[in-house]
């Protein structure tokens, strides 16, 4: 890894890293404010929820309403879109152009004349994404815990949030090596952020379509999503050996193969 270039690359990204941590962090402090106004008027809202169609509440997430009378519960439900959602949606973005960008941005020419070797670029780009998506759900996770300490009206689990937390991080990475794959099978440099949040979208409601429709519950595997385990609530909720693997293998292999076409790229410039 090449120290220069990751300290240069690390202050480029820098700015939206923080606009995306703010955003989700904003959204988490605001959807967590609403928790005591919920539990005022939960008779209210549980029978507002009673009379609504059960896809539609599992689209939402919510496979029983009486989850989101826990605060643990209801930051899941509510708030597991944005750090999943969202944050893969970074992810994949930033994955996806941190190499690629040298390209259309014709600045290959100047940075593969330095001395320094393809293998340098690679790992300290990656470095960087890594890094930068690793701060994302730390400062995330801390606001979502200390917006839960602040309207909790009775303990939690927090070994549970540490569970949802790490799952949240280990699909933020599989959908970043995604795109790092994906950009080195670019023959002509061109953005691909459309693609990488219509993919991450399309995941999405492929597993939402899943939990809503009985008869389509197996397409479900398809998505990532699926492989996330959302229910903090479960007495056995747990990181599941073989879930893990599938984030961490899938993400690993992506990574190398990347890293392959990367060396024998022909680039542009």
């Amino acid at each position: 890894m090449n120290n220069n270039l990751f300290s240069k690359e690390f202050t480029r990204n820098a700015a939206s890293m923080v606009i995306w941590t703010l955003v989700i962090t904003i959204l988490i402090s605001v959807t967590m404010a609403i928790y005591p106004v919920f539990l005022e008027n939960q008779s209210k809202i549980t029978a507002l929820f009673s009379i609504l169609p059960k896809g539609a509440l599992q689209f939402k997430g919510i496979s029983n309403v009486n989850d989101l009378l826990s605060v643990l519960g209801f930051y899941a439900v509510n708030n597991i879109i944005y750090m999943m959602v969202l944050g893969s949606i970074y992810s994949i973005v930033l994955f996806s152009g941190i190499l690629l960008k040298e390209e259309y941005n014709k600045t290959a020419e100047y940075l593969l004349t330095r001395p320094i070797t393809r293998s340098e670029i690679f790992t300290s780009k990656l470095a960087v994404a890594f890094l930068n998506i690793i701060l994302l759900n730390c400062i995330t996770s801390l606001a979502g815990f200390l917006f839960m300490h602040i309207v909790k009206t009775d303990t939690f689990s927090v070994r549970a949030f540490l569970i949802l937390s790490v799952y949240t991080l280990l699909l933020n990475i599989l959908f970043g090596a995604i795109g790092l794959f994906v950009s080195t099978l670019i023959k002509r440099a061109r953005p691909i952020t459309t693609f990488s949040i219509g993919l991450v979208l399309i995941m999405y409601f492929i597993y939402t379509l899943s939990k809503i429709t009985p008869g389509a519950s197996k397409i479900g595997y398809l998505s990532p999503f699926r492989f996330a385990d959302v229910d903090a609530l479960n007495p056995e909720y747990s990181l599941h050996f073989w879930n893990f693997m599938y984030f961490a293998g899938i993400s690993a292999v992506l990574m190398v193969l990347a890293y392959r076409n990367y060396r024998k790229k022909d680039i542009y410039i």
